[in-house]
């Protein structure tokens, strides 16, 4: 099928407060990874589309993105490296955004706004010379019936994305920026990073650095024994499970449980690399939102970072599991905040005196966030629990090139009345099957605990 006419249009902001100042941890760590990948920069950008099923004026969603740009400092921002590796962030009043409009039928209008959403995420940013944001609009019958906006990785992380999606639907259906800013306050990044930069936020910084030392220090030097051959330059296969039962579960057992869903599945992943490695004591990276921090929780741009969370023994039993691993979660969490760059220069200096650091290669990512966004499941019947683990399936969508020190990674994704878990890893330690295994027996886990407390 033919790609339908664009239409290139500029759209002009101005308003709100200038100024510069140095970067702040979040913005340097995005740089510098997205620095190194040259013309596959843009798998780092983050994008959102959806569907407007009254239709809008596009006149009405053009002063919603002026609004929302005029609200959140992080869209009108650049960076400009300083010639020495760091960057000074940029607050410009008064710039432009990029919008691509296309036209298409009614009942088109959900195929041509993936394809567009997926074209303007696919181009790298000029973070330097450009805002970080472009727009793109499909409209039919004459009205704007999707929306899409693809972001630097710089400027937002997930939890800003779907902040961002939120206020700009706000704004569509008449709340006011002062509104917005009564109900969700937010710190801005030149804000953010002068308090990074502050006594208080350098003793953070300090004391999350020194967390991450010990840890490396004292924690387990191996979780997987080689499993297979190593090929140079072996592609990592990327398994999804899609389950529509883990959705009811997760939820369940969090509840019953008394702690977070991401603790539940991170026990879960827990249990399955005791079993795989044969080894109950561990250390995953897991990716932290860091939104529970002072003036944090609405802020739109980029904090997630990575804590490093530590079990010495696995339990027997699932629901002490769960517990223990939630409690020493929200440990690690404390130390998730922190200057990449000295974090890194302090794991060298470490590896000078102590060679053979503990494994650090296993990441946990939980990419949901159920109480600001969940995907509409639609009109489908919902079976009862055991049943709707008959539903569950498998499939190996992409294979990626390989990473440095990384054994497995695995994310949580949201999907229309499902839960899916995205999982990509090292053949040589964790062959096809182990990881099929492994995301298969963290369904396992959750469902029968769910089931046990009363889950049906």
């Amino acid at each position: 099928m033919s790609v339908p006419e664009s239409e290139e249009l500029c759209l002009d902001v101005s308003g709100g407060r200038s100024g510069q100042g140095p970067a702040t941890w979040g913005q340097q760590a995005i740089w510098d990874a997205v620095s190194v990948l040259g013309d596959d920069a843009p798998r780092y950008n983050v994008s959102v589309g959806f569907e407007l099923p009254a239709g809008r004026p596009r006149a009405a969603v053009l002063e919603a993105l002026t609004r929302a740009a005029r609200l959140h400092e992080s869209l009108r921002t650049r960076l400009l490296p300083d010639g020495a590796g760091g960057l000074t962030q940029v607050l410009d009043a008064a710039g432009r955004f990029p919008v691509t409009v296309r036209g298409c039928e009614r009942e088109d209008t959900e195929r041509a706004g993936g394809q567009l959403l997926g074209e303007l995420a696919a181009l790298p940013f000029d973070c330097a010379g450009q805002w970080p944001l472009r727009i793109g609009l499909v409209e039919a019958d004459g009205l704007v019936r999707y929306y899409a906006m693809a972001l630097s990785h710089t400027a937002a992380d997930g939890g800003g994305l779907r902040r961002l999606a939120r206020d700009v639907v706000m704004l569509l259906d008449g709340v006011s920026p002062e509104r917005l800013r009564e109900l969700f306050p937010a710190t801005q990044p030149l804000d953010q990073a002068a308090y990074q930069h502050s006594e208080r936020g350098r003793k953070r910084d300090a004391a999350s650095r020194k967390y991450w030392c010990a840890k490396l220090s004292e924690g387990p030097r191996g979780l997987f024994p080689p499993r297979g051959e190593r090929v140079r330059d072996a592609l990592f296969p990327n398994a999804v499970l899609h389950s529509p039962a883990l959705l009811r579960a997760v939820d369940h057992v969090a509840a019953v449980r008394g702690v977070s869903g991401s603790s539940v599945l991170l026990a879960a992943a827990a249990r399955q690399i005791s079993l795989l490695g044969r080894a109950p004591e561990q250390l995953l990276q897991v990716v932290v939102n860091n939104r529970f921090l002072p003036g944090m929780s609405q802020t739109i741009t980029t904090l997630a970072q990575e804590g490093l969370f530590h079990l010495r023994t696995v339990d027997e039993d699932f629901g002490d599991l769960v517990r223990r691993v939630h409690m020493s979660a929200l440990g690690a969490y404390r130390y998730a905040s922190y200057d990449k760059r000295l974090l890194d220069r302090d794991i060298e200096e470490l590896r000078g005196r102590l060679p053979d650091l503990a494994d650090h290669s296993c990441f946990f990512n939980d990419t949901r966030e159920p109480e600001l966004f969940r995907p509409p499941a639609g009109d489908t019947e919902v079976p009862p629990l055991e049943r709707a683990a008959e539903l569950t399936t498998l499939a190996w969508p992409v294979e990626f090139p390989p990473r440095k020190n990384l054994s497995f990674a695995m994310d949580v994704v949201d999907a229309p009345g499902a839960l899916e878990l995205a999982m990509t890893a090292d053949s040589a330690l964790i062959p096809r099957q182990d990881m099929e295994s492994f995301l298969r027996g963290i369904e396992d886990a959750v469902v029968g605990d769910a089931l046990a407390t009363g889950c049906v």
